[in-house]
């Protein structure tokens, strides 16, 4: 199980919430067109992006908990809700997402360092901090397919966290991710520091932009087999 550095309970209470919060503002806005565009998912417009978060956010918050992240449960939270309008999908994600909150908020406190319920290889606290890091990840994924400005903040320290959690894991090797504005955080006991845009690192860590860009190896990538 991994045992790697997430954010505190507090923080994911609050901050999920928020995220999803804005997730459902950002779609809510987009016209049909928008909602049309091509992600860099390969395959995945913006609609079956939004698709796909408000399923987990509608399954977790259910208890619905098999083969989440699997690209069965993926796909089908998108084809569940395709054809859906920019409003029907941002109200079902703001109905969904009080009983998520309360979920979240009612697990023990001592269940948090315990193993997560879909995948022991990892603790429970990853995995909700998973739900964060899905919500501002693919919320920029929109952003980049419809033109318009990336959000950093909050989100972004989450994502280079939840990253760093996934390179722990993998044994990646040792280094410091060293990005201003976020504090320091070590990988594999620590090491060689990375520095540069922590949203680029984010991107090239979840293959979505050339790690060689930041100076690292294809090994970075978390979703890499």
């Amino acid at each position: 199980m991994s045992r790697s550095r997430t954010l505190h309970r507090t923080s994911l209470l609050a901050g999920i919430p928020d995220e999803l919060a804005r997730f459902g503002d950002l779609v809510r806005s987009l016209d049909p067109e928008q909602l049309g565009s091509p992600t860099r998912c390969a395959g995945w417009t913006a609609a079956a992006v939004a698709g796909h978060v408000v399923g987990i956010v509608v399954d977790v918050s259910a208890g619905r908990l098999d083969g989440q992240g699997s690209p069965e449960v993926t796909a089908r939270q998108a084809d569940e809700r395709a054809g859906r309008t920019a409003s029907e999908l941002a109200n079902e994600l703001a109905r969904a997402t009080p009983a998520l909150t309360a979920l979240l908020a009612s697990l023990p406190t001592d269940a948090w360092d315990g193993p997560s319920l879909t995948d022991p290889r990892y603790t429970m606290a990853f995995a909700v901090e998973a739900l964060w890091f899905d919500a501002y990840l693919h919320a920029d994924d929109i952003r980049a397919a419809i033109g318009t400005p990336s959000e950093r903040g909050s989100g972004l320290r989450c994502a280079v966290h939840h990253v760093a959690g996934y390179l722990e894991a993998r044994g990646w090797r040792p280094a410091t991710l060293a990005f201003e504005g976020i504090e320091r955080i070590d990988v594999c006991g620590g090491g060689e520091e990375i520095t540069g845009d922590p949203l680029c690192f984010v991107l090239a860590a979840t293959g979505r932009a050339d790690p060689s860009e930041l100076g690292l190896d294809a090994g970075v990538d978390v979703y890499a087999d």
